[in-house]
């Protein structure tokens, strides 16, 4: 089996992590793979490249350029292959081969306040020319399958291929790590994100006595809301307490999930939501809020949920969790096990390997 593979995803946050834990499996299944996208990003996920090719290729996607001038040799060599894999949404234009994509979720018809009354429209054209285009649809929790099917209808396949956790992330029992007062919280700083709700919690619990920091894996400039409160908020906490680390190497990330007392998830849309999984891998406990999709992914972990968006809940359990000695989480292997991307990679690999087969034999008949 021939598969083609948009790489350009690798490096971005969400997608991004999806493929970094994918691409690997796939790899390592012997087919042949033609991968499209930065070379350099690229290289570092090819041990042997006899069965590999990369094309280089710079095109952003869900552009113009992509879907209406798509360079022909990259087409070309695309269209050479039995299948075309996408971990998002964007196809571009020109495609003549079988094409499987992955819709993370579909937050913008669901939160629509999120983008301009044209970018909505721009978004769900993508949405559903991706999702008419596809052969096969993954996607990574059933939550984001209901609401998949809610908007854009139940007339193609859509299976779904959790997201997973990186296994060198795994926190050894053997290891001594000491707990420092840190309230960590990881992730794109958006409005979906619910990081009002927090940073308007966590001001209550100074107020009160709380004398842990606040670290944010995230730049203060990527702020994507206009809503001047939340500066408010950033303004009011003292620079010493409230810390953006902006990007930070992997291993860095690691370090703080074992090192911080409480991973806070306040979001108020997600198609899966990962930090929560990588903070009790790592050995810290996830206070998070009780959305349908961290109900459905996170109902047999110890977590402790809290009232979405309400900061005074919030604040209630952030006293309650941090004011007694912190400790280190030791999940049981049974939930280490739960979401991995060898699961998911799995999935997608039989899923091309079945539709390959009932192709091949429709053509002998």
């Amino acid at each position: 089996m021939h598969i083609s593979i948009d790489c350009r995803w690798l490096g971005s946050s969400g997608v991004g992590t999806y493929l970094d834990g994918c691409l690997p499996i796939l790899l390592d299944s012997q087919n042949n793979f033609t991968l499209i996208g930065d070379r350099q990003k690229i290289s570092k996920y090819i041990l042997n490249s006899n069965n590999i090719k990369i094309i280089d290729c710079n095109i952003k996607p869900f552009t113009v350029v992509e879907f209406f001038l798509f360079p022909r040799n990259i087409l070309k060599e695309i269209n050479q292959a039995d299948i075309y894999y996408t971990p998002y949404f964007n196809i571009p234009g020109g495609l003549k081969i079988p094409v499987f994509i992955t819709i993370h979720d579909i937050i913008f018809p669901d939160m629509p306040d999120l983008v301009s009354v044209p970018g909505l429209w721009a978004r769900m054209f993508f949405y559903k020319h991706g999702f008419s285009r596809a052969t096969l649809v993954f996607t990574v929790s059933d939550f984001s399958k209901s609401r998949i099917e809610y908007h854009l209808g139940k007339k193609k396949q859509i299976i779904v291929t959790c997201n997973g956790i990186n296994s060198s992330a795994a926190f050894n029992p053997v290891q001594k790590i000491t707990k420092k007062k840190i309230i960590l919280f990881i992730g794109n700083v958006k409005k979906n994100k619910g990081i009002k709700t927090l940073l308007e919690a966590y001001i209550k619990c100074i107020d009160d006595g709380l004398e842990y920091k606040l670290v944010i894996i995230g730049k203060k400039e990527n702020f994507r809301s206009k809503d001047n409160s939340i500066q408010d908020y950033i303004k009011r906490i003292s620079p010493d307490k409230l810390i953006f680390t902006g990007f930070i190497p992997d291993d860095e990330k690691i370090r703080l999930l074992q090192e911080a007392s409480l991973l806070v998830q306040p979001s108020l849309y997600e198609g899966f939501g990962i930090p929560p999984l990588e903070a009790m891998v790592c050995g810290t406990k996830a206070l998070i809020s009780d959305i349908p999709v961290f109900k459905e992914i996170y109902n047999e972990f110890p977590v402790t949920f809290f009232k979405a968006g309400d900061c005074e809940d919030l604040k209630e359990k952030l006293m309650k969790l941090l004011m007694k000695e912190p400790e280190t989480l030791i999940l049981s292997q049974v939930l280490k096990d739960k979401y991995t991307y060898q699961k998911a990679a799995a999935v997608v690999l039989s899923q091309m390997e079945t539709y390959c087969l009932e192709c091949n034999h429709q053509l002998s008949q």
